[in-house]
């Protein structure tokens, strides 16, 4: 049996962070995270650098083309990569 009054590891974690309003940060890692598995691999292999800061994500690609694909799609990846953190985060996306 488990003792109710133990916390995990990522609880006391997730509580530091709340604690320090610092919420946001750990969201805007779990977005970079999942931009691979939210625009695949082909776009992740083209992709040359992310950042997020003050709710928009910078996305540096090598290709004007994947630019332009992407400018085309960028509501739908706003509303996926938010999903992935059940919040709005991101309020925007800039294709360099």
């Amino acid at each position: 049996m488990s003792d109710p009054n133990l916390t995990t590891l990522g609880e006391m974690i997730k509580a530091f962070y709340h604690d320090n309003q610092r919420d946001s940060a750990l969201d805007e890692q779990k977005i970079l995270d999942s931009w691979k598995e939210v625009v695949g691999d082909f776009v992740a292999a083209h992709t040359l650098k992310t950042n997020i800061k003050n709710g928009v994500l910078y996305v540096k690609v090598d290709a004007d083309s994947l630019k332009n694909e992407l400018l085309y799609s960028k509501s739908m990846l706003i509303r996926k990569l938010n999903s992935k953190v059940e919040g709005e985060i991101l309020k925007d996306i800039l294709i360099l």
